[in-house]
């Protein structure tokens, strides 16, 4: 199918139109996620506030807003099906504009990237390619649910986490412990990626996008979502565990027995509870996220 814009009326978006496709709402997980780095590598915040500051807006409203601009061009076939009130598909976005909107949050990442060392400049160059290989033809990931949710996955939390660490140390690498965590994390994002899935499923069967959903049936994706999400939970906690921070493995599974019983409920009916579990599972999630960061603070950075 040839991808053409809509036809509209506009010449330019409104600022509104615009901060719509940037969707602020999605920035919130790369920007924890590099501020779970940021504690979990142990160094002093005095004197680093500004590279912190940075570093969080670099995360979300600059790398994580072009992932959402880049998405909604090349999907707004799908969502004139799935969401046609979308600023593209509606026409709120008119011509081009959703795709010179992402070209140039691409290059001001970049440019705000600097300002972060070699680490920072380099992690913005890997977020960025991810979030282009995620929506844009050729690779297009999103096609493929699995390796679709591990490009969002890595990006949203692990690479965010590994960024805020690596700051912190001045361009260090990591503790291995931090490494580790980050990795855990990336992979239970994996999950979260899939309950976005579910509102989408009819565009994205007419569309050819082989979400979880499509590829596993509705339940199957559901469970699926699920065991992601705790399976890397439960390594934290036995991790947490062996490397002498008992209060803090005790707190994530405080966090993830609550999760099961919100897991339950979402289970019985995916679609109509998948919002439901997005809204007030995924925070107990990313409150684990932040434990663990402290964990390793009291570790000493994760020099245990």
């Amino acid at each position: 199918m040839s991808i053409s814009a809509p036809s509209t009326t506009l010449s330019y978006p409104a600022p509104s139109a615009i901060a719509e496709l940037l969707k602020p709402i999605t920035w919130f997980p790369p920007m924890w996620a590099f501020a779970c780095g940021v504690v979990a590598s142990g160094v002093p915040l005095s004197g680093r506030w500004p590279l912190i500051i940075v570093g969080v807006l670099l995360a979300g409203p600059l790398v994580c807003a072009t992932s959402q601009a880049v998405n909604d061009w090349f999907d707004r076939h799908v969502d004139a099906i799935n969401e046609p009130n979308r600023p593209i598909p509606s026409g709120r976005m008119p011509g081009r504009w959703g795709l010179y909107v992402a070209i140039a949050w691409t290059f001001l990442s970049l440019l705000v990237a600097t300002a972060l060392g070699p680490w920072g400049f380099g992690a913005a160059v890997i977020g960025l390619l991810l979030a282009w290989a995620y929506s844009a033809p050729p690779l297009r990931l999103k096609r493929n649910g699995w390796w679709g949710n591990a490009a969002c996955g890595l990006c949203y939390e692990g690479l965010a986490w590994v960024t805020g660490a690596a700051v912190m140390a001045f361009g260090s690498m990591p503790h291995t412990h931090s490494l580790a965590l980050a990795a855990l994390y990336s992979f239970g994002a994996h999950g979260i990626m899939t309950l976005n899935d579910f509102k989408s499923v009819k565009g994205d069967r007419q569309m050819g996008i082989g979400s979880l959903p499509v590829r596993l049936g509705i339940d199957g994706a559901a469970r699926t979502a699920c065991a992601m999400m705790a399976a890397p939970q439960f390594v934290v906690i036995g991790l947490l565990w062996y490397w002498g921070a008992p209060a803090h493995a005790a707190g994530v599974a405080a966090l993830l027995l609550v999760q099961f019983v919100l897991m339950a409920r979402f289970l019985r009916q995916p679609v109509r509870q998948a919002l439901f579990y997005s809204g007030f599972g995924v925070p107990l999630f990313v409150a684990g996220m932040m434990v663990s960061a402290f964990a390793l603070r009291t570790l000493g950075g994760g020099a245990a």
